[in-house]
């Protein structure tokens, strides 16, 4: 079951990034527990953690400052479709990673791309950073589309570093530096 909500903080065209309460770790669960999900979003076993584990996920993610885990929600709907964050923050580079991941129902429409910008607005003019940084999988073809229109560019491919189908694939590295994210701006 997805919950609706009325609280926002960040907004996009499509869609509004506010912060995780407990009333969205039911909904949270649903999205992570698809097996298409997992097999997109993590290089570990795809098996589905326990509710337990995603409380405590969730509980950690909010205690730490230097880590920031969004829930993304359709502005109109106020419907949770999955989570996008901010994390392994280096202050004295100025950098950071960042994850996405949208319930399956929810891909394809332009939501993931309209939350990475709303993400990467709030990392250049909020977190003052200077690099944003991802990874993804090879095969996760219409991901990468996604970050391209956000501006993202290959810096590097991990050769057959991930075991998925049978068959080993690579991880493809993307980045993102202020200066380029400005200039997409004008």
């Amino acid at each position: 079951m997805i919950k609706k909500y009325v609280q926002s903080f960040l907004t996009g065209d499509k869609v509004i990034l506010r912060k995780i309460t407990k009333e969205d770790y039911e909904s949270f669960s649903n999205v992570e527990e698809v097996m298409e999900s997992r097999l997109l979003m993590n290089d570990s076993i795809p098996f589905p953690p326990t509710d337990a584990e995603h409380e405590k996920f969730l509980s950690e993610i909010s205690s730490d400052k230097d880590e920031y885990m969004f829930a993304i929600e359709l502005k109109d709907e106020k419907v949770f479709i999955g989570t996008i964050s901010v994390y392994l923050v280096n202050w004295n580079n100025g950098t950071c990673h960042v994850g996405i991941s949208i319930a399956p129902d929810s891909q394809g429409k332009g939501y993931g791309t309209d939350a990475m910008i709303v993400l990467l607005n709030f990392i250049f003019n909020y977190m003052n950073l200077n690099k944003v940084k991802l990874q993804v999988f090879g095969y996760n073809r219409r991901a990468i589309g996604s970050y391209e229109k956000c501006g993202f560019q290959l810096e590097g491919t991990l050769r057959e570093e991930l075991f998925r189908f049978g068959k080993y694939h690579d991880i493809l590295v993307m980045g993102l530096i202020r200066k380029d994210w400005e200039k997409t701006l004008v």
